[in-house]
């Protein structure tokens, strides 16, 4: 199997995660008590987590060749940064409702620390800082299509928005 074809199959399986869990979680509020005797599904909780897992592993993916050009170790390649980008772009968008109350379930079930929700503006300053900045890497690629300075500090600092909130609300 080759590396690329397993980063697709990795991205498209977390892509149908995200989509089941998106939908379970729009559709929580909307459904009634199950009949009795029948399997309960996942609590809104646990929904909440399975979702953002799945939009965080799309993320981390997407973003993982942005870091290899960075590195150095794979070349600019317009096409592939384009579609990294974009997809991080969209991924981003759903960050912002990834992390209800009802989702503080702690570990084992989740890595997600409870000062997401007791330290939650400097959490939600982090997440903002991640969604401009990858917006701001969208503009430069556009305007410069190659690993020039402006992509590079554009990206580290994306790089280091993921790594700033890693460090504070993620357990490792």
């Amino acid at each position: 199997m080759s590396p690329k074809f397993g980063l697709t199959s990795k991205i498209a399986a977390a892509g149908v995660t995200l989509a089941l869990g998106v939908s379970f979680a729009l559709s929580a509020n909307s459904q009634t008590a199950p009949a009795a005797g029948a399997a309960a599904g996942p609590s809104p909780g646990r929904q909440a987590v399975e979702t953002r897992k799945a939009i965080f592993t799309l993320v981390g993916a997407s973003f993982r060749p942005i870091g290899a050009i960075l590195k150095g170790s794979t070349p600019y390649d317009a096409a592939l940064v384009d579609k990294s980008i974009a997809r991080v772009v969209f991924l981003s968008k759903f960050a912002d409702d990834a992390f209800p109350e009802v989702s503080n379930l702690g570990e084992p079930e989740t890595k997600a620390k409870p000062e997401i929700w007791t330290e939650r503006a400097d959490f939600e300053t982090k997440l903002q800082n991640f969604q401009t900045h990858i917006l701001a890497l969208q503009k430069v690629n556009e305007q410069d299509k190659g690993p020039t300075d402006a992509f590079k500090t554009a990206a580290a600092a994306v790089g280091q928005d993921c790594k700033a909130c890693h460090d504070a609300f993620k357990v490792k």
